[in-house]
């Protein structure tokens, strides 16, 4: 099934079930839950409840109403914990590069992740406002898992059946500001403002064979003023699934229903593929000719993102987001 958030009074947002085409909604409230953090809370008892109206609606059995995904929060608005991975090493290895910095082997067995702000997300077609040009603003394409309550010590192996929906991320970043927040030794705060989501979240089961149980096997597309920049598959060049990463965050502790994970920027050591954000496409030019010229997002850019299925139809919905003074 295809879950949403409507922007409303509430700062969970109200919960509508979206139809297979992403074309209409209706209310969840009608099965008994008003938010999604409540159905992740209560998911044995939610999901069944949902999935009937999930069937109904895309038998046009109710009376829905239109999707407009400008009227949209994210699908979670707000989480008790968001925490990104960074999956894909051949993205680490050119961002490290970039900042002239190795890779410590350790990254190869042992995942890279940060706990970022998780107050209040931005919806997919909210401005992303950028109050400095010179900060170094750049988007990152990704995929995320969202879990229900996980306890403290899963393992790897028993993570997979706590992801109850995926979704797409973008993990924006002001590059200017990170290296210094970094040379002090203790983490992310200003570099990373806050991400926005895809305008659905989808259960494993709506993807079929592309997803495997712990990575989605398609492309994701993200295209800057019109024209596409990145189409990485996914499913390539992930070292550590959505299981792993789980099984790594709650090595010490519990994870709470409504856990975000993350699997940083989405991307192949194929550089034909494209990129999934700006700095890897420096960071390659670089290397190639000494410069860096493809600068980063400025005031009046739009980037979008987006995956398809097999078919070619949108499976979570676009993020689209103009950058704004």
């Amino acid at each position: 099934m295809k879950l949403a958030s409507l922007k409303s009074g509430s700062r969970d947002g109200t919960l509508v079930i979206v139809d297979r085409e992403l074309k209409t909604a209706f209310p969840a409230l009608e099965s008994g839950f008003s938010t999604l953090q409540s159905v992740l809370e209560n998911w044995e008892d939610a999901a069944p409840a949902l999935e009937t109206t999930y069937r109904a609606l895309n038998q046009r059995e109710l009376d829905a109403l239109p999707l407009r995904p400008t009227e949209l929060a994210s699908p979670l608005p707000r989480s008790y914990q968001w925490l990104d991975g960074s999956a894909y090493l051949s993205h680490v290895e050119r961002v490290r590069k970039a900042r002239g910095a190795p890779m410590p082997p350790s990254l190869y067995t042992d995942p890279l992740m940060y706990q970022g702000g998780s107050a209040a997300f931005l919806g997919p077609r909210d401005p992303i406002r950028l109050a400095d040009e010179s900060w170094g603003l750049d988007f990152e394409a990704e995929v995320a898992a969202i879990t229900d309550d996980v306890p403290v010590g899963t393992t790897a192996e028993e993570a997979a059946s706590h992801i109850k929906l995926l979704m797409l991320v973008n993990d924006i970043s002001l590059r200017n500001l990170i290296p210094q927040e970094l040379a002090k030794g203790f983490g992310f705060l200003h570099g990373k403002p806050g991400p926005a989501f895809s305008p659905v979240a989808v259960t494993p089961n709506e993807l079929g064979n592309a997803w495997d149980g712990g990575k989605i096997h398609l492309p994701l597309l993200t295209h800057r003023r019109g024209i596409l920049v990145g189409n990485p598959d996914a499913g390539q060049g992930m070292q550590f699934d959505f299981p792993a990463l789980i099984a790594h965050a709650a090595k010490t502790r519990p994870l709470p229903a409504g856990t975000i994970i993350g699997s940083g920027t989405v991307s192949n050591a194929d550089t034909g593929r494209g990129y999934s954000c700006i700095v890897e496409k420096r960071v390659l030019e670089q290397i190639e000719s000494g410069e860096a010229r493809t600068p980063y997002l400025r005031h009046g850019e739009t980037v979008r993102i987006e995956m398809l299925d097999r078919n070619g139809r949108s499976v979570f919905g676009a993020i689209e987001q103009d950058v704004l003074q």
